[in-house]
């Protein structure tokens, strides 16, 4: 497999995934043209992208999803609850494809595992894909460390995992306090040291890279999350940033 981050965090989200010859998106948080933009940069074309997933019905996660699918011709899949809360964002869409959380769907040569989530979203999922004996994990939006995701954690041969916020800089940052309280919640987001300490913990040597994914633009910097991983996990493993900006380098599985 080969994968790379569009973009990841608040302002927007979208993963790329190749398993063998079947092209995947993760969400659809960005513009169409800046998906096909950061997708050209690395020799992809979004048409011939197979299915777009979407987590949850977060505006950063299902923004585009609508245009994706009018505008490129890609079949959305979603929970049903997603799709009726989302259904400002999606307007007028002719390919929709319902599954329940906990459901493996199985898409050309890749097969997605979904994993219902704490978030607080209606009825969010993380996402598992498995091709060819590996497995990468595309886990955000977490809420918090919930029992399912420690046992799936050695599973994975790389993850995506969230890695959302500082708690000093979100006690002490711009936010009020209700929304700290949400942030930092079962409903919320992992904190950097609560992502590091679960990579550290909940591996088993398999795991043979880490994208630190969702950080959050006014409660952490990539300095910060990368460091606290670092000082957690020590050099048991290449630790890389999904960018808020710009697309990540491809990384292989």
């Amino acid at each position: 497999m080969q994968t790379f981050s569009c973009q990841s965090g608040s302002n927007g989200n979208c993963i790329f995934v190749q398993a063998g010859g079947t092209r995947l998106l993760i969400d659809a948080g960005i513009s169409g043209r800046r998906a096909q933009q950061r997708m050209t940069a690395h020799g992809q074309e979004i048409r011939q992208v197979e299915a777009l997933l979407i987590s949850h019905d977060h505006i950063d996660h299902v923004r585009s999803a609508g245009i994706f699918n009018r505008r490129f011709g890609i079949p959305i899949y979603a929970t049903e609850q997603t799709c009726r809360a989302s259904r400002r964002w999606l307007g007028e869409v002719d390919d929709v494809r319902v599954f329940a959380a906990g459901d493996t769907l199985t898409i050309g040569e890749a097969v997605i595992r979904t994993i219902p989530t704490p978030h607080d979203a209606v009825d969010g999922v993380c996402f598992v894909i498995e091709h060819a004996g590996r497995n990468l994990g595309v886990l955000t939006d977490l809420g918090f460390v919930f029992p399912e995701l420690e046992e799936l954690m050695g599973q994975l041969d790389a993850v995506y995992l969230e890695s959302n916020y500082d708690p000093e800089m979100l006690r002490t940052g711009p936010y009020p306090i209700y929304l700290q309280r949400r942030i930092a919640g079962d409903g919320g987001h992992l904190a950097n040291a609560q992502a590091a300490t679960l990579l550290r913990d909940c591996t088993n040597g398999r795991l043979r890279w880490a994208a630190l994914a969702h950080l959050s633009e006014h409660n952490n910097t990539p300095e910060l999350a990368y460091q606290t991983a670092a000082q957690i996990i020590g050099p048991k493993m290449p630790i890389h940033i999904a960018s808020r900006y710009d697309v990540s380098a491809v990384f292989e599985i």
